[in-house]
């Protein structure tokens, strides 16, 4: 290809099978320098594995490898390893963090590439023993932070203690600080963010391409590739099905040409029951949830038996903090009633045996046995909470092996979990199925009232509607209420009943869902002057 020394970066046919499988077929992209490719498809499509084959993962080496070649500045290269592809330029945020928690911020970002100083003993016994000079490191840290529009984040805090936003947003600072990064690659990198953050972000993509770095940017999103990709590439079931110029393409489009069939807006049933202010299922007063990040200070809110109530508002105002916070996963106190009667805080046992299910935003770190079968992952709290799913022989408790494997293959095929039965293990997952399971899990243990964080964060437009419907769908028909907190205003507006907006820890709204965007933003922003509610 004569016009290949132009490009950064080609991947040409390449093609990977998984144990007989074929997950890949005779891919190919490329990028010039400073040019952005939108790459769109559904969890599946093979967006992860084209990106883990650039990055030399050993999860492709250990596999078998893969067919066809990479060319980086026109030249063939063999990319065997993460350290092979960092030493060509190439940065990688994924999906997942691969942070080191008791860490700070700045050795997060400079973590195999530290800055070291002389001392004494270095300058007798070698290099070897320099100490690290933290205050250089932190103007690297600090000046790669500012780059993306995070002024506010202490690049001296502990990252176990931020916000899952807050930590996005460290993955990205730590591949900008590379001093000769020529391609990174974010696979889904706004998916925690709010619609402000991503904003922010989305011009440090366009200040780092402008510096001539090319950019894979992967996102279920399609407005955001919209606005700033170059170019688009749309996988579908492992094979490019459309690419061309961002002009040449419109988010249904997209959609569309994603899932092989029209994205249809979600239709809300008619409810069985009535729901009303004479009916509370949880009432909410004071509520203060010490959650590094979203910190909750004084939030109140009656929760009506039956309904979708939504909670949103932006990154780090405490939107997070109040589930964590009912559920017990971070101290809260407060005056809080439950069906009428004194809700006790601080045990996510008793909020369990009470029908109170939490579906936590952190679904790696929090949500999921990663190592565990799908199906052991869909009734581990069931089993653990109420010695469901286990039968009593001679005396001694077992699994009833039966019983579970019928329960997960109801739901594997309800939520539609892509996999390759109910004894895989959850770590093989893409994200939005691993979501999925969260979910599943959830419904095993029959809630009466549902609080979900996040439960879209990262599943591709058509999963996205599988999902919501299936909350409306436990909603409608099961009579659950639910919570639902999400970073995505129009998800937010498209199944709710009533959204109460977050800031600074307080209520600062409760808004229809036919609100108009700039009521949603005052509530947010914190100046909204009357709250309105039909509580």
């Amino acid at each position: 290809m004569s016009e290949s020394t132009s490009y950064v970066l080609e991947m040409r046919n390449i093609s990977k099978f998984y144990y007989g499988n074929q997950v890949l077929k005779n891919v190919s992209i490329s990028l010039k320098p400073g040019e952005i490719l939108g790459l769109v498809g559904e969890n599946g499509a093979g967006k992860s594995t084209l990106m883990n084959i650039l990055f030399g993962m050993p999860v492709i080496h250990s596999t078998g490898g893969f067919e066809g070649e990479i060319y980086f500045n026109g030249k063939k290269v063999e990319i065997d390893s993460p350290i092979t592809a960092m030493n060509l330029g190439i940065g990688m945020v994924h999906q997942e963090f691969m942070l080191l928690p008791g860490f700070s911020v700045t050795e997060n970002i400079k973590l195999n590439r530290e800055i070291t100083k002389p001392n004494i003993i270095s300058k007798v016994f070698g290099k070897k023993l320099e100490t690290l000079d933290i205050q250089s490191m932190r103007k690297d840290a600090r000046k790669a932070l500012d780059t993306i529009g995070m002024h506010t984040i202490d690049e001296m805090l502990p990252v176990s203690g931020l916000p899952v936003a807050h930590k996005q947003f460290v993955e990205i600072a730590r591949e900008i600080d590379k001093e000769f990064l020529k391609v990174l690659v974010l696979d889904e990198p706004t998916a925690v963010l709010t619609e402000s953050e991503a904003e922010t972000l989305l011009n440090a993509i366009k200040i780092l391409a402008n510096k001539g770095i090319a950019i894979i940017f992967i996102s279920h999103r399609l407005h955001e590739i919209l606005e700033v990709a170059n170019k688009i590439v749309i996988l579908r079931d492992g094979s490019v099905v459309a690419e061309g110029a961002k002009e040449d393409f419109t988010v249904a489009q997209i959609a569309e040409k994603m899932v092989g069939r029209k994205i249809e807006k979600i239709e809300l049933p008619p409810r069985k029951f009535e729901v009303t202010d004479e009916k509370i299922i949880m009432s909410i007063k004071h509520l203060r949830v010490s959650m590094p990040g979203e910190e909750v200070k004084d939030f109140s809110i009656n929760i009506r038996e039956g309904e979708i109530l939504g909670i949103g508002g932006l990154a780090g105002q405490g939107k997070l903090g109040i589930a964590n916070g009912i559920f017990g996963m971070y101290p809260a106190d407060g005056d809080v009633k439950y069906k009428g009667k004194d809700y006790q805080l601080n045990s996510p046992l008793f909020a369990l045996k009470n029908g109170i299910v939490y579906v936590s935003e952190d679904r790696r770190g929090v949500g999921l046995l990663l190592d565990e079968s799908i199906e052991m992952n869909i009734v581990a709290t069931a089993i653990e909470a109420f010695g469901d799913f286990v039968k009593n022989l001679f005396g001694i408790k077992i699994y009833d092996r039966k019983k579970i494997r019928a329960h997960a293959l109801k739901l594997i095929s309800e939520l539609d979990i892509r996999c390759k039965g109910p004894t895989q293990p959850v770590r093989r997952l893409s994200g939005g199925n691993q979501q999925k399971v969260c979910l599943a899990r959830a419904f095993t243990l029959n809630p009466s009232l549902l609080f979900v964080s996040e439960p879209t964060r990262g599943i591709d437009v058509g999963a996205k509607k599988l999902v919501l419907d299936y909350l409306v769908k436990l909603n409608r028909e099961h009579g659950i209420t639910i919570v639902l907190t999400s970073s995505e205003l129009a998800e937010l507006k498209s199944i709710c009943d009533r959204i109460a907006i977050v800031c600074e820890g307080k209520l600062a709204a409760i808004l229809p869902p036919d609100a108009s965007d700039t009521e949603f933003g005052l509530a947010m922003a914190g100046e909204l002057q009357e709250v309105r509610s039909n509580e």
